[in-house]
């Protein structure tokens, strides 16, 4: 037992596994059980895209174009969509500092009442502006996360 808890604490100091996983870990090796994810019935396929918010949207939209060659797909006034295979990178023009705004990912079989349920269930609410092909919802650290089945196109709006 000692050697399977210093293998799980070297884990946790190299980053592989999160503070919430140790302890969880742990608790199932205590029990004298092995700790394996729980099925949640509600499983990430794609990462659809990820959406930026910076305080110049012109110079960081031009430096992912030119440095890293992502065409722009979509523009507005305060938004431009890079494109990065079959998934995107999204830019926002916002007068705070830069941040994440939101990620998405494609979820196999999407069916928005069961996942709405599953969220509901860990007091989880969606953030209001959702439909049924596609919402987003604040993870128990913050995070805002979208999701929408995994051949979703569109982008909900901040």
């Amino acid at each position: 037992m000692i050697q399977a808890i210093e293998a799980l604490i070297r884990n946790f100091e190299r980053g592989v596994l999160t503070r919430r996983q140790l302890a969880l870990s742990l608790t199932a090796l205590a029990a004298g059980t092995e700790a394996a994810p729980r099925e949640s019935g509600v499983k990430a396929v794609t990462l659809n895209h990820v959406t930026v918010r910076v305080t110049n949207l012109e110079r960081t939209s031009r430096f992912y174009q030119e440095f890293f060659g992502m065409p722009l797909k979509q523009h507005s006034a305060n938004t431009h969509i890079l494109g990065v295979g079959k998934s995107f990178f999204g830019i926002e023009q916002k007068p705070d500092s830069p941040n994440l705004d939101h990620y998405d990912f494609g979820i196999s079989g999407f069916n928005a009442d069961e996942v709405m349920a599953k969220l509901s269930a860990r007091n989880l609410k969606v953030e209001p502006g959702g439909t049924k092909e596609s919402f987003k919802f604040r993870d128990p650290d913050g995070f805002l996360v979208q999701l929408n089945g995994p051949e979703y196109e569109g982008h909900v709006g901040s």
